[in-house]
């Protein structure tokens, strides 16, 4: 119980003056508009699967050459990407709306 109090203490505080859910809101805005863009682009991401399969399968590419490709570009960005999730993560209670509005751009679009 008393870590739900010092959540709540932390979200009825204020961080340089401005009241703290002041500043979640801004999270919880920027995880509706990427939630919402990543089912755009899932949707986008499934036609182009289902079209590299049928162009594999007529022979006109090769998967191995995009597994390859693909591999390459997650170590490149991989690092990246990592480092700021665990920086969205890293400010829980700020963190929790951009999660809370990532869910919820991705079920309304």
């Amino acid at each position: 119980m008393a870590l739900i109090e010092d959540v709540f203490g932390i979200i009825s505080g204020s961080i340089s003056g401005i009241p703290t859910i002041v500043i979640m809101i801004f999270p919880f805005i920027v995880g509706l508009i990427i939630g919402f863009f990543i089912k755009k682009l899932l949707k986008i991401m499934i036609i182009i699967a289902i079209l590299a399969l049928i162009a594999s399968f007529l022979g006109i590419i090769s998967l191995t050459n995009i597994a390859n490709e693909l591999g390459y570009l997650v170590s490149l960005y991989g690092p990246q990407v990592y480092y700021y999730v665990s920086l969205v993560i890293g400010i829980l209670p700020l963190g929790i709306g951009f999660f809370i509005g990532l869910i919820i751009g991705f079920l309304l679009s």
